[in-house]
């Protein structure tokens, strides 16, 4: 499953650059979308609306208003889970999410990586499975 990370910037200060990297070095397959061009370790920042399959998290890089462009698009890959990121909390967007069926998180993606919070649903399901 991939994930989506959307305001992706080739500046490698940016909150956004930091997660497309943490998210490969603990083994995520990475989709970086924003509006600069560039790449991020290797990885071609893609620019607009492209289509993209088996998006299981889209996580937000974006604040509330920058956000409105892409609601059509978010809702349109069908992800498992979007994750609003500090200061990319949208209450609106939120809903919108909810009611497709979306589950919506507030927190850091850095931080859930960090603490191994951060899993898809085909980890957590191989984890279940391990479990029982």
């Amino acid at each position: 499953m991939k994930t989506l990370v959307l305001g992706a910037s080739p500046n490698p200060e940016r909150y956004a650059y930091k997660a497309v990297r943490s998210l490969i070095a603990h083994g995520h397959d990475v989709l970086p979308v924003g509006i600069k061009k560039g790449n991020i370790q290797g990885l071609e920042i893609m620019n607009g609306f492209s289509e993209i399959k088996d998006i299981d998290t889209v996580t937000l890089y974006l604040n509330a208003k920058n956000q409105q462009n892409w609601y059509d698009y978010i809702i349109a890959l069908h992800p498992r889970r979007i994750i609003f990121n500090p200061g990319a909390e949208n209450t609106d967007l939120e809903g919108l999410a909810q009611s497709n069926g979306i589950e919506t998180i507030n927190a850091c993606t850095l931080v859930m990586l960090a603490t191994g919070t951060f899993e898809s649903k085909e980890n957590s399901n191989q984890k279940l499975q391990r479990d029982i």
